[in-house]
């Protein structure tokens, strides 16, 4: 039996049209499971008879199960999942003004470990199915009504460029008009720096926004921070993002992670100023989010203000944020992590 939410519309009709159906039965199949949320095929009645029964005796219609959830003081919300084969993943919810951005999962754990980020602790377990990535919108979406989501970005645990067609095939489903039809500019994927998937990704004219996990314009500390910078350097992912940006005619967005000592120096911000000339982009500065995993500690109100002033001087543009929250563990693979370790005193 295989899930039919794996497929994408055009992998769906393939499939039908060798089985002797009308390949315009997948678009009928992709409005009662996305736009309707029906999860049986003997409810399909504009499909013949015989398609509904081939359909059941070879397909299934997935969905997550809700181990936790999570409800901040600042109205993020943040759930954990089980997969089939009982492994976990953490999707949040952040509401913002008229704003609803669902961030995803795209991996279960990482394989890059990022000095910072709780998601890799445990290694890299396997890629995420594509169903498993769409079902994380269907779900949240079920549970917010009558709000609604309105962004959505691959920025929680794993690398989404690293799950690269799963990730291409579940945003095809997500904005296809019989899908889930939902606007591709609306749609962020983030990334630690695999600089030739973000090459792949621009060369495919796929129209969706780039982020970029950056938190040091000096290639030793961005090492320190995140070991992938040692294989791909910064020159190169400037430059694709730079091509990015030129394409697409909107920002590159960067996240800088503000770390006591490590990278909120004034030599930092002077680099980070120098690194983004000519570049069109967002930047925005996140003072760090502390875990008892890492050493790393919280820069202080002068050193945020130091840093931002020095950016403000150089016609930096760029948003200071506050880590969302931080009350129910909503930094990356922070729940999952609490789940296994509590699993592992049983």
């Amino acid at each position: 039996m295989k899930d039919i939410k794996n497929y994408t519309l055009n992998e769906l009709g393939n499939i039908l049209e060798r089985e002797r159906y009308p390949a315009f039965c997948a678009k009928q199949i992709f409005s009662w499971v996305y736009k309707r949320n029906i999860d049986d095929f003997s409810k399909m009645s504009d499909l013949s008879k015989a398609a509904r029964q081939y359909l059941k005796s070879n397909f299934y219609i997935s969905s997550l199960k809700t181990l936790e959830r999570k409800v901040s003081v600042d109205g993020t919300e943040k759930f954990l999942f089980a997969l089939d084969d009982k492994n976990t993943i953490e999707t949040v919810i952040i509401p913002k003004g008229n704003r609803n951005t669902l961030c995803v999962s795209t991996q279960v754990g990482c394989r890059y470990g990022c000095k910072f980020c709780v998601s890799g602790l445990f290694g890299f377990k396997r890629n995420l199915k594509v169903s498993e990535i769409i079902n994380q919108f269907i779900k949240i979406n079920s549970i917010i009504i009558p709000k609604a989501i309105t962004n959505v970005v691959f920025m929680g645990i794993g690398e989404p460029l690293d799950n690269f067609d799963n990730v291409i095939k579940s945003i095809s489903i997500m904005t296809s008009p019989f899908g889930i039809h939902f606007g591709r500019r609306r749609i962020t994927i983030s990334t630690c720096g695999i600089t030739p998937k973000v090459k792949e990704l621009l060369n495919m004219d796929f129209g969706v926004k780039l982020s970029i996990s950056l938190h040091s314009a000096d290639n030793r500390k961005r090492s320190l921070l995140m070991p992938v910078n040692k294989l791909y350097p910064l020159a190169g992912l400037i430059d694709q993002a730079k091509r990015y940006a030129k394409k697409y005619r909107f920002p590159v967005t960067f996240e800088y992670i503000l770390i006591k000592d490590i990278n909120s120096k004034r030599e930092d911000a002077l680099n980070l100023s120098r690194m983004l000339r000519g570049l069109r982009y967002k930047i925005n500065i996140i003072p760090y989010n502390p875990a008892p995993a890492f050493k790393w500690q919280v820069p202080s109100f002068y050193d945020i203000n130091s840093f931002t002033k020095i950016l403000k001087r150089k016609g930096v543009f760029f948003t200071l944020r506050r880590p969302r929250g931080q009350d129910i563990e909503a930094a990356c693979g922070q729940l999952r992590i609490a789940m296994m370790k509590n699993e592992k005193r049983v």
